[in-house]
């Protein structure tokens, strides 16, 4: 009986955090929006919430995480 092929697994943290666009750009929502919000003002709390692109000095340590994303 043939040994079954190795294949990675996804890392479940780094799929919660990141997507992956149909264009193969890496996607996140950046941090700091949960709590404390009282003394950030509204420009910032906007700023921290919207959408970002992962720098491309990281993007292929998350690829390797994500070995099954349509890249």
């Amino acid at each position: 009986m043939p040994k079954p092929i190795a294949r990675r697994k996804t890392k479940k943290s780094v799929a919660k955090r990141f997507k992956v666009s149909a264009n193969g750009k890496i996607l996140y929502y950046g941090a700091g929006r949960r709590h404390l919000a009282s003394s950030k003002n509204r420009k910032r709390m906007r700023r921290i919430g919207s959408v970002r692109l992962v720098d491309s000095s990281d993007r292929k340590k998350i690829e390797e995480s994500l070995p099954f994303s349509n890249r």
